[in-house]
């Protein structure tokens, strides 16, 4: 992979060896019939504009080919570059690709952590079970039918939860620089919806637009010198994506 395509820092783990350790436990000693794990993780949590994108990636470990997911790993680690390439490895390679989106109204009316479930929980459901063990990035979703268990920092330690924060963060990404021409003012090409000082400066002048999280502190209030965002976008700022 190019220097285009290195992640920003060494990665900690091999996910490809988390996830088949995890598919050996579950077997518990007996034959390893179904070989597919599932990672399901969110990109856009801590926006102030634009859809919240959860995604889900099937795969199945005695088929995929997996040197076409070198240098997989958590999607806020690698450049713009290397997710669209391993974007398109994931496509070819995976078993099943799925992602949902929650648009900002619903957002705003439901509440950020109980859409953020429902967006997890949706793009896993539409797996329809197809997988022997699934891995959700932080969350416990509390739905034992569903046979998912939350791992804090999945998506470094596993590979199918990396290629599902590789899959949210791409989908989202080339969303919102499609909406972004009908919102220039906003330069939402740049920064996607985070909380950029020129985004911040953008609502200072023109207030929200129809993209925008009104339920998020400063957004729809002119005090936006009050506003401190570190908490809030920390854990995925848009870097070169």
């Amino acid at each position: 992979m190019s220097k285009e395509g290195q992640v920003r820092r060494g990665r900690i783990t091999d996910p490809f060896r988390f996830d088949r350790g995890l598919l050996a436990e579950v077997a518990g000693g007996r034959r390893l019939w179904d070989t597919r794990i599932a990672g399901v993780d969110e990109a856009g949590r801590g926006c102030l504009a634009g859809p919240l994108v959860a995604a889900a990636v099937v795969l199945d470990y005695s088929r995929a080919r997996l040197a076409k997911l070198e240098g997989l790993t958590d999607s806020k680690l690698l450049t713009a570059g290397a997710r669209e390439e391993l974007y398109r490895g994931i496509l070819s390679t995976a078993a099943r690709v799925v992602w949902v989106a929650r648009c900002p109204a619903t957002i705003d009316r439901v509440g950020l952590h109980r859409c953020n479930l429902a967006a997890l929980e949706a793009a896993l459901e539409a797996l329809a079970g197809q997988y022997a063990v699934a891995v959700v990035d932080g969350f416990d979703l509390e739905r034992p039918e569903l046979r998912c268990r939350a791992l804090v920092g999945a998506d470094y330690k596993s590979a199918a939860v990396a290629a599902a924060s590789v899959v949210a963060k791409v989908v989202r990404d080339r969303l919102m620089r499609t909406l972004a021409p009908d919102h220039s003012v906003y330069g939402f090409e740049e920064h996607v919806g985070y909380g950029t000082e020129r985004h911040r400066e953008a609502l200072r002048r023109f207030g929200p637009s129809p993209l925008h999280r009104l339920s998020f502190v400063g957004v729809s209030s002119v005090q936006l010198e009050l506003w401190d965002l570190e908490g809030e976008a920390e854990e995925d700022q848009p870097g070169e994506g």
